[in-house]
């Protein structure tokens, strides 16, 4: 186990979810619904342990691989919320603790895949809620265009009130950017950097503009 000054420990070996297209940034809410015999058994594993399941989005989105390469950089989150139904799936809820980087992959267990991850380069995650500056009316103007075009209703007063980076974090995980998006958000530096590029991105998808340079290189 790894300590932190903010008293969490992280541990040495995680288990992976690979889905394209699904984020998990530190302090979001992430639902799944679990269905699958090996992702059954590492939430089973899951429980008995740290509770830690690392979110991580293949390299391609359309292939269909059953253990595919995936980014370098992914999010782990603790199961806060658990209910088994009656048909043997598992609801869970994700929150998101630190982002990671893979050091290195070690052998399936029961059909999941399991990573060495190294946490220090995202050691701030592990912070309080940053509240830093950004353009919150950039953010929402764009917000506006964006769900008109997509045809999505949206509270707005309750928009007005959500802290920036509680707000900046769910618009980036349920909106439906392009993976390669997704994944630049998760690696963005900083919370001020995270808001930046999502302004852009809801900027040109509400504008129908080429996106294909907001991804990460690897």
């Amino acid at each position: 186990m790894v300590d932190r000054p903010a008293g969490a420990a992280l541990p040495d070996i995680l288990p992976i979810f690979p889905l394209p297209g699904v984020l998990l940034l530190p302090r979001g809410r992430l639902p799944l619904n679990i269905f699958e015999p090996r992702y059954l058994a590492m939430t089973r594993d899951a429980l008995a342990g740290e509770r830690l399941i690392g979110m991580i989005q293949p390299l391609d989105p359309v292939l269909r691989e059953a253990n595919p390469p995936v980014y370098p950089v992914g999010c782990a989150g603790r199961i806060t919320s658990f209910t088994e139904t009656e048909d043997g799936r598992y609801l869970i809820t994700l929150t998101g603790i630190s982002r990671f980087r893979i050091r290195a992959e070690l052998p399936l267990v029961e059909g999941y895949r399991r990573v060495v991850p190294d946490w220090d380069e995202f050691r701030r995650d592990l912070d309080s809620e940053a509240e830093g500056d950004f353009d919150r009316d950039r953010l929402v103007k764009g917000l506006r265009a964006f769900f008109h075009k997509h045809g999505i209703a949206a509270d707005w007063e309750a928009v007005a009130k959500t802290p920036g980076e509680r707000l900046v974090t769910s618009i980036a995980m349920i909106c439906p950017f392009e993976p390669s998006e997704k994944q630049a958000l998760l690696e963005a530096p900083n919370f001020a950097e995270r808001a930046r590029l999502l302004c852009a991105i809801v900027e040109m998808a509400a504008a129908d503009l080429p996106r294909d340079g907001a991804g990460p290189r690897h």
